[in-house]
């Protein structure tokens, strides 16, 4: 999307902006005043794709995003001191960040939108992968030698390779060229691979997976793609851009669409609100174009009339989890276009999110950008968890370790073992493996096994054999292993700004309990068959001590799929739900993307809620605090935040 950049860099020649903790110091850069490293004050770290491109922007897929850059960044204050066309304003060709930038969702609507606005180079102490693999793809440099930045404030020439200095072949080789998609088919032939690789030493699942997958150098073919609606009109503007209208897509059987994050549009607070909904449309009808365009499998709304469907809300499903239940099988290779697409890993499968830019190239050639193979961190638990402590608990825990917190599993793929894993079900692996997106990884992956076998067979009536390559080899090399002490585990939940701001619930004074505004129990991580079943043995038992939601408080229960709510129904669990007060909600991201019935409308509020993110903006403007789908049922019973064993100890009869 970008010029290719000249060795001698003359696209630097402009202005800096810090993104500083402070809001007066950003604001006054925003202004006009030229600041350093030095006299810059403290940098925000963690600043999320969410921050980057807000929801307002994501109705965009062109350069009318530049328009909406940072306008979601959140300053040490709470405010947000970036409004709209501040950053494309101010033009400032280089932004400065802290640590882990680009954390959070998927979307290459971020680094486009910084593009757009007419930034050329991101500096930051650390990136997130799927951030800094969309902006290559867009030709956007990004670095972390902020030695080179310091000569840019002196004023002295930097050249394009010392900026690529460190970076793999193939990155260095997409950047010269000005993008992925300029940097030609020819790159990417997705010819059949030779076969496995010879293994010289024990390797791990997911080396052996993507050995069997390898095609030219730096790509692999992928079985599946995947991509959902927020991302179909940009794909197709892309490769338009690039091939011209008569493009074609790549072996059109394997590619599976989905409407998934805006069915719920119609009762989204912040579309309404801020008159969005004909952006949705405009959306919708390119995604439903591409879909008949090259007639592709489309999991689109519910019901036979799209007309009513569109104005009823809910979809079949959202993608990733609908990956899991239908598609994915062990040993394959998935890509998708959100960043929960390692959900599908709990299978036994390498699955991993990728961009617009990323995926467009997969249409066209059916490989798949893949550099230097990431390094494996194992996390073993060494027992099965303790009673009404779920894969959500255990989750939110590894979260808050110091060390993942500061960011050792960046970038890595995340080996989920032990006879703690071994003892979950595939709804509470999945848990896991969608969470490594959180935990900064590049994919969540569990070896399969006879539960595997059982759910395909219970789900899908496939025997599948397992074959023996279709583990780690003993001996296989990690870049660590974290033992977790399964009997030390009990309900966790993080607070409201970061899923990494995880407490052990019985740590929390009463004191500090907030009033709950909201529960919301939904989206991929907690919208699953197993997630429903602790909604149910909560509220079953709430039910039947004549308890309901009170007064003040609202409970959302969403399924993930129309596969789940069926299930549900066939227990004979709606009416449960019904009875203490829960309002259902059709499949949907919903509440999760800040799209639909559960986001909060005021600042003031507080929501309990089982997703898996909660950066600032993510489901409305009020603080969001993480939990268990027991412990958000609990909390919504109780109008506080409680887990389940409080909520009995507070009701004995």
């Amino acid at each position: 999307m970008t010029e290719p950049a000249s060795n001698a860099a003359p696209w630097l020649s402009g202005r800096r902006l810090y993104l500083t903790k402070d809001a007066s110091t950003l604001q006054a850069q925003l202004a006009g005043t030229q600041l350093t490293l030095a006299s810059a004050g403290a940098l925000r770290d963690d600043i999320s794709t969410d921050e980057i491109s807000p929801l307002a922007a994501m109705v965009n897929f062109d350069a009318e995003l530049g328009r909406y850059a940072h306008t979601g960044f959140t300053a040490a204050d709470g405010t947000r001191p970036i409004g709209k066309n501040a950053l494309r304003d101010a033009a400032p060709v280089v932004l400065v960040g802290g640590r882990r930038y680009g954390k959070g969702s998927s979307r290459e609507h971020s680094p486009l939108a910084e593009v757009s606005a007419g930034v050329r180079l991101v500096f930051a102490e650390s990136f997130e992968r799927i951030y800094r693999q969309n902006a290559d793809n867009l030709g956007l440099i990004t670095s972390t030698d902020l030695g080179l930045l310091t000569r840019l404030e002196r004023g002295e020439p930097v050249t394009l390779d010392q900026f690529l200095a460190g970076r793999d072949a193939q990155a260095a080789a997409i950047l010269r060229a000005g993008g992925l998609l300029a940097y030609g088919l020819g790159h990417a032939d997705a010819q059949p691979a030779p076969g496995p690789e010879e293994a010289d030493r024990p390797r791990t699942l997911f080396e052996k997976i993507v050995a069997r997958h390898r095609a030219t150098p730096g790509f692999v073919r992928a079985d599946l793609r995947f991509i959902h609606e927020y991302y179909t009109g940009m794909c197709h503007h892309l490769l338009a851009g690039q091939f011209g209208e008569a493009y074609r897509l790549h072996d059109a059987s394997r590619i599976v669409c989905f409407e998934d994050h805006l069915s719920y549009v119609h009762r989204s607070p912040l579309h309404l609100g801020q008159g969005l909904v004909g952006g949705v449309r405009r959306l919708q009808r390119a995604h439903r174009d591409f879909v008949a365009r090259h007639g592709l499998v489309d999991h689109g709304p519910l019901g036979p009339d799209q007309q009513a469907a569109d104005a009823d809300g809910g979809s079949q499903g959202i993608s990733h989890a609908m990956v899991a239940e239908r598609y994915a099988l062990p040993g394959q290779l998935i890509v998708g276009t959100d960043s929960h697409t390692p959900h599908s890993g709990a299978l036994g499968c390498v699955a991993f999110g990728v961009g617009s830019t990323d995926m467009a190239n997969a249409f066209a050639t059916g490989a798949v950008r893949f550099a230097a193979s990431p390094e494996v961190l194992r996390i073993e638990v060494d027992a099965p968890l303790p009673a009404g402590v779920s894969a959500k608990d255990l989750v939110l825990h590894l979260l808050a370790l110091p060390a993942l917190r500061a960011g050792a599993g960046v970038g890595r793929v995340f080996e989920f073992g032990g006879p703690g894993v071994r003892a979950l079900s595939i709804d509470e692996r999945a848990t896991l493996t969608n969470m490594t997106a959180e935990l900064g990884g590049f994919t969540g992956i569990v070896e399969p096994d006879a539960e595997t076998q059982r759910f395909l067979r219970e789900r899908r009536g496939v025997d599948f054999h397992i074959e023996p390559w279709m583990a780690s080899d003993p001996g296989a090399r990690y870049a660590e292993v974290i033992t977790v002490d399964a009997a030390a585990l009990s309900a966790v939940v993080a607070r409201p700004g970061d899923p990494g701001r995880g407490v052990p619930l019985a740590d929390l004074p009463m004191t500090e309990r907030p009033h709950v505004d909201i529960g919301y129990g939904g989206s991929c991580t907690a919208g699953k068959r197993e997630d429903f079943a602790q909604y149910h043995a909560v509220l079953a038992w709430a039910a039947a001590r004549g308890l309901r939601v009170p007064d003040g408080t609202r409970l959302y229960l969403q399924f993930g799929t129309a596969d789940v709510r069926d299930w549900c129904a066939a227990q004979g669990w709606l009416p449960v739900f019904e009875a203490v007060g829960a309002e259902l909600l059709q499949p949907a991201c919903g509440a999760c993307a800040n799209c639909g019935p559960g986001s909060s409308e005021r600042a003031d509020q507080v929501t309990v809620s089982a997703i898996n993110r909660n950066f600032p903006g993510r489901s409305g403007p009020g603080g969001v605090w993480l939990a268990s789908p027991a412990t958000v049922a609990a909390s919504a019973i109780a109008g506080t935040l409680l887990s389940f064993d409080e909520l009995q100890q507070r009701n004995p009869g």
